[in-house]
């Protein structure tokens, strides 16, 4: 009784949620099928939304209407555990499921198409199209990177990349290239697995128009005034190394000297964000549609964001203990052949554990409609302009800012013209108030800043940074 004492005192969330009754039984159904489809749960009958023991009238009756209810409404057929229970003397019906090899099930009423709920935080959700697919995938143990692109050949793989990536003393010959399953057979001839196009493909966004990373650097802790992004196209495992750059661009940097060695210390923690990264790109669910993996950089935080839910039976805090469910085979062997990956599962662990040791707030994990959200806080806040002053690694925009301003003054017009920009918000807003708010550029006409023939020169510490 202990157990479920435990139980009952712990807030509604993934694998728990608590009914008064059975007068409302469609979303007692719904809870049972989004709990089958995703990791399991306990349903507590006679609870009260806080926790408070309110206990069911009849509990006989109750057991089967509940389970002729179950038999009518749900199919595949579900079969949960249903028991009755005395706590504080007072009757309970507890509801348990388990991630069904059925899956997905769905609401009778509402069809195969219709009716197919999954469990994200606390609440139950919906499941689209691609979603179902992803449910019907898992169940029968295919995975979607393993699965053959038939209209296309080896020729669609960018090669040399690949070689690159591997290194000269591990040739990827045909043998390598099947054993790794980038490529498969597929009515009698070899085809590059989509794995291997997300990994290599010459034109990956042609065939997955989302897999691709957005990064932003926003003013201040949300996202109403963005400083600064990107789009990477790059391979997967060379946007590991891209997305530390866009984040090293708009962070500071400070070196110690021990006799001849320098060592670089960095406002944002490089190794918990590279397993961060690690862990987005390869754990992110390629077969859903509608936003790529995204990186966001606040004043307090950084945020990456990949699509798909955790995978079947997973919570995050199994992801805290180091369990690992691999959803996408031939990138994780890719990035392990890499050295990317150096044990299956640990990578969140070692973030957690680097954050302690830092003295970082804890990450946060979150599951938000069906994407992921990792959380990274920093030490302290950093703002736009410090990343500025502070860092001898200036942002792109504002080296070549700096670079055009080289040669003498010029007004704004011919600022943009030897930039190459068009939008004059974008211009002002990204280039010429962050350089001058940190004192890098000033005012030729201080005393006229709205004349039409104001030009912008280079101050002192501009031109130690240009």
């Amino acid at each position: 009784m202990h157990e479920i004492e435990q139980s009952l005192a712990k807030p509604e969330g993934k694998q728990l949620e608590f009914k008064r009754d059975l007068s409302s039984p469609k979303p007692i159904l719904r809870t049972l099928i989004a709990f089958a489809n995703t990791a399991g749960g306990q349903l507590f009958i006679g609870v009260a939304d806080n926790g408070d023991i309110m206990g069911v009238e009849d509990p006989l009756a109750e057991e089967e209407r509940l389970t002729s209810l179950i038999a009518d409404s749900i199919a595949p057929r579900l079969l949960p555990s249903i028991e009755l229970l005395t706590v504080k003397e007072k009757t309970l019906l507890r509801v348990e499921v388990h991630l069904s090899s059925s899956r997905p099930h769905y609401l009778k009423a509402k069809g195969p198409e219709q009716g197919v709920l999954v469990r994200i935080g606390s609440s139950n959700r919906q499941a689209d199209t691609q979603l179902i697919s992803e449910l019907q995938r898992q169940a029968t143990g295919e995975t979607f990177d393993t699965m053959p692109m038939p209209h296309l050949s080896i020729e669609d793989l960018d090669l040399d990349a690949m070689q690159q990536q591997f290194g000269e003393h591990r040739q990827l010959d045909e043998q390598r290239l099947i054993t790794l399953k980038l490529l498969v057979r597929d009515q009698g001839r070899l085809v590059p697995s989509k794995g291997a196009i997300l990994l290599f493909g010459k034109q990956r966004t042609l065939h997955f128009d989302d897999a691709w990373i957005q990064c932003g650097r926003f003013r201040g802790i949300d996202k109403v005034d963005i400083f600064d992004q990107t789009d990477l196209h790059d391979h997967l495992p060379s946007a590991v190394d891209s997305i530390a750059l866009f984040l090293k661009k708009h962070a500071f940097k400070s070196a110690e000297f021990a006799g001849m060695k320098r060592t670089d210390h960095w406002s944002i923690p490089l190794t918990i964000l590279r397993e961060a990264i690690i862990n987005a790109l390869v754990h992110s669910d390629y077969s859903q549609r509608g936003s790529p993996i995204r990186i966001a950089f606040y004043d307090d935080r950084i945020e990456i964001e990949s699509p798909g839910m955790l995978m079947p039976g997973m919570t995050i805090e199994d992801m805290k203990r180091g369990i690992s469910m691999i959803r996408n085979p031939v990138i994780a062997r890719v990035f392990r052949e890499l050295k990317l990956i150096e044990q299956w599962g640990s990578g969140v662990q070692r973030i957690f554990a680097e954050a302690a040791m830092q003295g970082l707030p804890e990450p946060q994990i979150k599951e938000i409609a069906n994407r992921l959200r990792f959380i990274i806080f920093l030490a302290q806040t950093q703002s736009v302009t410090q990343s500025v002053t502070q860092s001898s690694d200036l942002p792109e925009s504002l080296l070549g800012l700096l670079r055009a301003l080289g040669q003498g003054p010029l007004s704004s017009g011919e600022l943009r013209e030897r930039l190459g920009l068009k939008h004059r918000t974008n211009f002002r807003n990204h280039y010429l108030v962050p350089a001058l708010e940190a004192g890098l550029i000033e005012l030729t006409l201080p005393d006229k800043p709205n004349s039409r023939f104001q030009q912008y020169r280079l101050t002192a510490k501009g031109q130690s940074n240009g």
